[in-house]
């Protein structure tokens, strides 16, 4: 079995090569090949919560539920292509695998078909909504309008502050009024094209778990053990991450807009092309570098590509199954609650409460006092990640959809930008603030008050806290179009990526020095896990900011805006309050550590 440093140790680049600024001249074909797929993935990200609302008139309820649960799976799936690449194929075939079924992915998501057909049911009975200056793009018009069509009479829908719906004639006087729960929004879709799209996303999850964790293995090998260059490597490397989203943020929703969703998913589907063709096409550059393990057994290659095809189809019956799961009974308590969860939610939340006490049972028998602690450490920060990262990773739902809805997209009342734009946000502060974040923990360091581990976990919870209080205070100031401005909602950015710069670098960092040596890997595994949760928890929360609409449109902006501006009160106190918590404990944990920093 090749070792895993045997590219770092036996190729002359490693070793006093041709460099770049300093480090292994592959490392920026590794970074521009990480940038390229990022550019695809979070162009794509950007663009999904608007088309399964706008384009597929999906509710905001299956929307949160779908978008939570690929996400997850899309943290998921690396853990088994990771080991699959680890014992058989070899980080680079891994790489490329990967990449031509993400970027299959993102091309059929081009392939949307016509806009779905709104209806209503009003107490049980269907009507045809027809709409008036409606376009199926990202962004949506102000002059937009949905109607009720009852027999000779076309009525304007309007939602009331009571949560009834008001059905006006032309000349503004109220038909009818149907009460809260009475008005039903839903659609006609090809079912054809709706499989077409749960097939894209089920091949983007799988090749992602063939590119993401083997791109960042072969980063690994081009450093010798202790070579202190790696931990700078592998930071210019996560660059390529931010740079490919900030740009794919921005130019992905700006097409979809101009020319059509195709083109939105198809520039994702080309940038993941130019990922591919940078490994593929390396000129033996990359040599020597993440190759197939020397086994004793038969090839394995052809049976392990079938077999990744083969779990595209169990993808999307997960998919399938997410989208048809029946709401929990009235009353059911936290066991209904559960027992009405689709398949993926019983497979994660099953896996991941079992996983954790049992991996601690484990530790307290088999390992020394001292290293039951450290463990014990370990899985208590990987809990309050959790929180950290389901409230975190609204950018892409409720957020995206509550800068659609009541955010005022004018920069300066020169131009506007699109709700789908507005992501990359996180990417530019990101990109601003890690070198800044980086000279603050240096600094505090040499002085000897560097926070702790459990310390910057506590502040990155109380950040995101305070990022989604912030917006909520933004929204006191809304316009009577019940819109805040955009800088309310970059404001909470800004502070969502100073949270994120404190748990997310040390976060692999911690597992890796806190667990038991046997079970490193492992652990690591549970970690991922523990994001993959985070991220079906995620479309959760978005579900319970969910807003009425009709056709994709919101029928009362003023109780969106009270239903968001609720529910980021809400869990803004809540992830204040448990970072609080966890700061009155970090003592606790941090002596349970035993000097690890």
């Amino acid at each position: 079995m090749v070792n895993v440093n045997a590219g770092a140790s036996g190729a002359p680049e490693a070793a006093g090569g041709a460099e770049w600024f300093g480090h292994p001249r592959q490392l920026a074909r590794l970074f521009t090949t990480e940038m390229w797929e990022r550019f695809g993935y979070y162009g794509m990200r950007a663009l999904l919560a608007l088309y399964l609302t706008k384009h597929f008139l999906f509710s905001d309820q299956t929307t949160g539920g779908l978008y939570g649960g690929f996400t997850a799976l899309v943290y998921l799936t690396p853990l088994i292509g990771g080991l699959l690449a680890d014992r058989y194929l070899g980080a680079k075939k891994s790489v490329k695998f990967g990449a031509i079924l993400m970027a299959l992915g993102y091309f059929i998501l081009c392939f949307g078909g016509e806009t779905a057909k709104p209806h209503a049911l009003i107490d049980g009975q269907r009507y045809e909504v027809q709409t008036e200056n409606v376009v199926d793009r990202p962004t949506s018009g102000n002059d937009e309008r949905r109607y009720v069509i009852d027999g000779a009479d076309r009525l304007l829908i309007k939602g009331n502050d009571d949560g009834s719906v008001a059905l006006l004639r032309a000349d503004g006087s109220v038909a009818r009024t149907i009460a809260k729960g009475g008005f039903e929004s839903a659609a006609d879709r090809d079912t054809t094209f709706v499989l077409l799209m749960l097939l894209g996303l089920s091949m983007v999850t799988v090749g992602n778990g063939f590119f993401k964790p083997n791109i960042s293995t072969i980063v690994g090998e081009l450093y010798a053990q202790g070579d202190r260059r790696r931990d700078a490597g592998f930071t210019i490397f996560y660059m390529g991450i931010n740079l490919g989203s900030l740009f794919s943020q921005l130019l992905c929703p700006l097409l979809a807009d101009t020319v059509g969703w195709w083109a939105g998913f198809g520039l994702a589907a080309i940038g993941m092309l130019a990922s591919w063709s940078l490994i593929q096409f390396d000129g033996g550059r990359l040599s020597g570098y993440g190759e197939t393990p020397a086994t004793d057994g038969p090839d394995r290659t052809m049976l392990i590509y079938l077999g990744a095809i083969a779990a595209v189809p169990v993808s999307l019956f997960l998919f399938w199954n997410l989208m048809g799961a029946p709401r929990p009974e009235p009353g059911a308590g936290i066991i209904g609650y559960l027992m009405s969860l689709p398949l993926m939610g019983k497979l994660l939340f099953g896996t991941f409460l079992v996983s954790v006490p049992g991996i601690l049972i484990w530790a307290a028998r088999a390992g020394s006092r001292a290293e039951f602690q450290m463990m014990l450490a370990a899985m208590t920060l990987i809990v309050f990640n959790v929180v950290f990262w389901t409230l975190f990773e609204q950018a892409g739902s409720s957020l995206t959809l509550f800068a659609d809805r009541n955010t005022d997209l004018s920069i300066f009342g020169l131009f506007s930008i699109s709700a789908g734009q507005t992501q990359f946000f996180n990417a530019f502060f990101i990109v601003a603030l890690a070198p800044v974040f980086s000279l603050l923990w240096n600094a505090l360091a040499k002085r000897g008050i560097e926070p702790t581990i459990p310390i910057k976990f506590a502040i990155a919870l109380m950040g995101v806290g305070a990022g989604f209080l912030f917006l909520v205070w933004g929204a006191q100031f809304a316009g009577p179009d019940f819109k805040v401005a955009i800088w309310w909602l970059a404001g909470l950015y800004f502070i969502h990526s100073a949270a994120e710069l404190c748990i997310s670098p040390v976060g692999l960092s911690m597992i890796t020095k806190l667990s038991i040596a046997r079970i490193v890997g492992l652990m690591m595994g549970v970690w991922f896990l523990s994001i993959s949760v985070a991220q079906y928890v995620a479309g959760i929360v978005a579900q319970v900011a969910s807003v009425e609409t009709v056709g994709g449109q919101v029928t009362n902006l003023k109780v969106s805006l009270e239903t968001y501006a609720g529910v980021f009160s809400t869990i803004g106190i809540a992830s204040m309050a448990i970072g609080v918590v966890l700061l009155v404990f970090s003592p606790i944990i941090r002596k349970w550590m035993h000097g690890v920093q």
